[in-house]
């Protein structure tokens, strides 16, 4: 008597899964039209800008306001880029990222949640692992709205992601001193998600 009902929930259950898997949305970052970039005070006095040029930004969500996504990103220590050689070569050196041993940073958000009375700015709370260290980082996101693209006719949707992170909570650049280069690093990633 209790078999047919034991089936009859088990579909159930199982049509409730397929959709939801339906109606979850996955956007990839557009490497051409994105950038994930940082900054850091040089001596006090400048900024002192970079970007990491092999990087790829996941986003999934089943609403359309973004308000229950998850954000994942991963990058590789040795796309850095400051615009010197000499510099990049130092930065992946054990003197800071030590790109041999630690090739890749990951950051994955826990939580993607829409700032109170606004309509398109989140607070994105997450871990990133970098240099061998895992710590909680808040970000800010700003969504600036989807269109459909004119040529492929997909759907892009436009997230500015900022944050400040400490370099020596990581161990990054840990014998040089705040003085020379700060400890505070500026996060800015620009992105363009397309749906896949």
């Amino acid at each position: 008597m209790k078999r047919p009902v034991t089936i009859v929930a088990a579909a159930f259950a199982g049509l409730m899964l397929s959709f939801t898997v339906a109606t979850s949305s996955i956007w990839s970052s557009d490497a051409v039209h994105s950038r994930l970039g940082f900054s850091v005070k040089h001596m006090g006095i400048s900024d002192l800008n970079g970007n990491f040029s092999e990087y790829e930004v996941k986003m999934t969500a089943t609403k359309e306001d973004f308000s229950d996504a998850k954000v994942e990103v991963s990058g590789a220590i040795n796309s850095i880029n400051t615009g010197s050689e000499m510099r990049d070569g130092h930065l992946k050196s054990p003197d800071f990222f030590d790109a041999e041993k630690f090739p890749k940073f990951t950051f994955v958000s826990k939580s993607f949640t829409k700032v109170a009375k606004s309509k398109n700015e989140y607070t994105v709370v997450g871990d990133l692992t970098l240099h061998g260290v895992t710590k909680e980082v808040t970000m800010n996101a700003v969504y600036n709205g989807t269109i459909t693209h004119p040529m492929n006719k997909k759907e892009v949707s436009g997230f500015k992601m900022t944050g400040v992170i400490k370099r020596m909570d990581y161990g990054v650049g840990a014998t040089t001193p705040v003085t020379a280069a700060s400890d505070e690093v500026k996060i800015t990633c620009d992105l363009e998600l397309v749906k896949e």
